[in-house]
């Protein structure tokens, strides 16, 4: 699969490549284990930084999953696209109980897809999010031979959820699928606000940019630690830094990587990386980023709205 079939496109002509730095929050767990956007995360990430760019960097060997969106529109909004389909979604029932996530991913005959193209490490990538943004999770199940995907879950909270699976099957084209799955239990949605600014477990990481309607902007994120900056990411799963990005709203969904070439084993990057990035409607989007250091994954959330761009680089300079 070449570069630019894995590129994923926030619609209405939009080429998304997002040089992700890394982020960081108080959610540490290995490979296969969600990383989470916990209430205590959501408090601390509340502060707003922006300045403007204008050029995008071309696509490179770490675009994103989920493949090219059709003008107008995000990926992850179908349970079925490219003759595949998502399954149903079997999962415990209520928060708090244990038990099992499985799914199958199934062709246009019906059958269980059992073949994928490996992408950043992975045959396939699970994005697990409530419908209010709360609740994120990326984690990587395991298939059986009969085609069936499963993880060991259970549900935090209550409320409804969106599943999506990005993944390559053999011979065709990068997709994003998702299905929605109702979690029983006392529910108490958040609206998450303008968030550019998380202080958590020793991490101090700031998101500067803006995010442009229909044109392409540069963000950077800084990461520092007890004030002196990160210079030691680890690649994980092939790239320095992973960005889910989710609209408010729908959840139209993209899943980018950083731009460049893949790391070796052994090579570290930070304090500061750049990505450009388009979206096709104004409004709220979620960002989520997972990244490593000293062999521990961590996951932090940012809030931008597209309308800050107005409001320049000096909104929370005050702050950081």
């Amino acid at each position: 699969m070449n570069a630019a079939a894995r590129l994923g496109l926030f619609g209405l002509g939009l080429v998304a490549v997002f040089g992700v730095a890394a982020a960081a929050s108080g959610a540490i767990a290995p490979d296969g284990i969600a990383t989470e956007w916990t209430a205590s995360q959501k408090d601390s990430a509340m502060q707003d930084h922006s300045t403007a760019a204008t050029e995008a960097p071309a696509p490179s060997a770490h675009d994103g999953h989920g493949g090219p969106a059709r003008a107008g529109e995000l990926g992850g909004l179908s349970l079925s696209a490219q003759g595949l389909t998502l399954d149903t979604v079997t999962a415990p029932t209520a928060a708090g109980e244990p038990g099992e996530l499985s799914f199958r991913i199934l062709d246009g005959h019906g059958e269980p897809v059992t073949e994928y193209e490996r992408e950043h490490d992975k045959d396939l990538h699970l994005i697990v999010v409530r419908s209010d943004g709360a609740e994120f999770r990326h984690v990587h199940p395991e298939m059986d031979a009969a085609g069936v995907w499963s993880i060991d879950w259970s549900w935090r909270e209550a409320g409804s959820y969106r599943v999506f699976a990005d993944f390559t099957a053999s011979g065709a084209e990068a997709v994003t699928l998702s299905r929605s799955v109702q979690v029983s239990g006392a529910f108490a949605p958040v609206d998450p606000q303008p968030a550019r600014h998380a202080r958590v477990a020793g991490y101090d990481v700031h998101l500067r940019g803006d995010l442009a309607v229909g044109a392409a902007s540069e963000l950077t994120v800084e990461i520092a630690k007890n004030g002196a900056p990160v210079t030691a990411l680890e690649p994980y799963l092939g790239a320095f830094g992973h960005l889910v990005a989710l609209r408010q709203g729908d959840l139209g969904y993209a899943h980018v990587h950083p731009e460049g070439d893949a790391p070796r084993a052994g090579d570290t990057s930070g304090p500061d990386v750049s990505f450009a990035a388009s979206v096709p409607t104004a409004g709220r989007y979620l960002l989520y980023f997972d990244f490593q250091v000293e062999g521990a994954v961590h996951s932090v959330p940012f809030v931008v709205d597209t309308t800050d761009a107005a409001q320049g680089d000096d909104s929370d300079d005050h702050q950081h």
